[in-house]
């Protein structure tokens, strides 16, 4: 086997460049195919330095999951940002910074938020409601008309809160294994969406309609029901992103590499220094109803490539990783060797490492 492209020592998340930016010239392709603002959700990469790849491909509003993180890309002077989590309001001093100088959204789905935002509010914030279409997790439910309406006619009066329109995450897509699922799910969101932008937009003709996810508009092609798109896991993929459906290996932009610290034969299996403070805890089923962790890779003179199913990581503690390999894959690695592993969930690999190498050896900051 191929070494890695520079020398490696310990666990390291590597970025194909070329591979990102043709995920987000593709996605932004098919926003503009769509007449839709694309506002990709940054929570995935984390990087002022890969947000500027989107900035330089023509994005110009972006998704935060936190206050926090609105924050480290304000101060990269991006202008128009929307913080995709339920509003909180013990960060008011935070909410007042950054509306002083951006175009700041936020998420309400209660009253007592919105009583808090127009009693410390310095500074006007637009504000979507947060709509649940399905995904049970966050936001009004989309039948319950009596609480959306009482929300958005609190927002009519308020002199600081904006009323944008209504947001919503499909995460239930995320469970799906065929694209005819994500097509129905698609159609439940878009059309639980357009009843209430019927119902609301003789007073808001400017409503807007937002959802993000990666597998629907990965691997759908037609969203004119919506006015906003903003998934994020599509700049670098995954193993989860490929089992729905929603990518090629060609399209996975990122790997960890690890070091082999160990050998077994009798098992066959290597011993990696990676666990789950780098990959996680998330994993898919294979056939056989195991788990797999994540999926070695070969390196290549460009990269890397995918090896056969068999050799896939089984088991994780916190710093060990156990990768089960067929006998031809264990013969040719030894204690020393670096091997790149296809995360199962990018966004949380991502997360959890401390920055990323381009494949020339760069370091890229988080």
């Amino acid at each position: 086997m191929l070494a890695p492209p520079f020398p490696i020592e310990l666990p390291s998340l590597l970025i194909d460049e070329r591979i990102c930016r043709k995920n987000i010239r593709r996605m932004l392709q098919k926003a503009k195919a769509n007449q839709l603002i694309l506002r990709p959700h940054f929570k995935t990469h984390h990087s002022v330095e890969i947000g500027r790849w989107f900035r330089e491909e023509g994005v110009q509003a972006i998704t935060c999951s936190s206050l926090l993180m609105a924050e480290h890309f304000a101060s990269d002077d991006w202008q128009d940002i929307t913080v995709a989590f339920p509003v909180n309001v013990l960060e008011m001093d935070r909410i007042n910074r950054l509306a002083a100088k951006i175009q700041l959204q936020v998420l309400v789905e209660a009253t007592e938020s919105l009583d808090a935002l127009e009693k410390e509010l310095k500074h006007p914030v637009g504000a979507f409601v947060k709509i649940d279409v399905g995904a049970g997790r966050s936001g009004i439910l989309w039948d319950d008309t009596a609480a959306i309406d009482q929300l958005v006619q609190r927002l009519a009066h308020s002199p600081k809160v904006q009323f944008k329109g209504f947001l919503t995450h499909a995460g239930h897509s995320y469970k799906s294994r065929d694209r005819s699922t994500v097509q129905t799910i698609y159609q439940q969101t878009s059309t639980r969406l357009q009843a209430l932008k019927d119902r609301h937009q003789s007073n808001w003709p400017h409503l807007i309609l937002s959802a993000g996810d990666t597998p629907c508009f990965s691997q759908l092609d037609h969203f004119v029901e919506l006015d906003e798109i903003r998934p994020g896991n599509f700049v670098f993929y995954d193993l989860m992103q490929e089992q729905i459906g929603s990518c090629t290996f060609d399209d996975i932009a990122l790997v960890l590499a690890c070091p082999v610290v160990a050998r077994h034969a009798h098992r066959q299996e290597l011993v990696l220094y990676g666990g789950a403070v780098h990959f996680s805890k998330e994993y898919i089923l294979r056939a056989d109803g195991s788990k797999n962790f994540g999926r070695l890779a070969e390196w290549t003179e460009g990269g890397w490539s995918p090896l056969p199913e068999d050799n896939y990581l089984r088991a994780v503690s916190q710093e060990h990783g156990l990768l089960k390999v067929t006998p031809s894959v264990f013969s040719q690695l030894s204690v020393g060797s670096v091997v790149p592993i296809l995360p199962i969930h990018s966004c949380l690999s991502a997360n959890l490492m401390p920055h990323y190498h381009a494949l020339d050896g760069q370091r890229i900051s988080k």
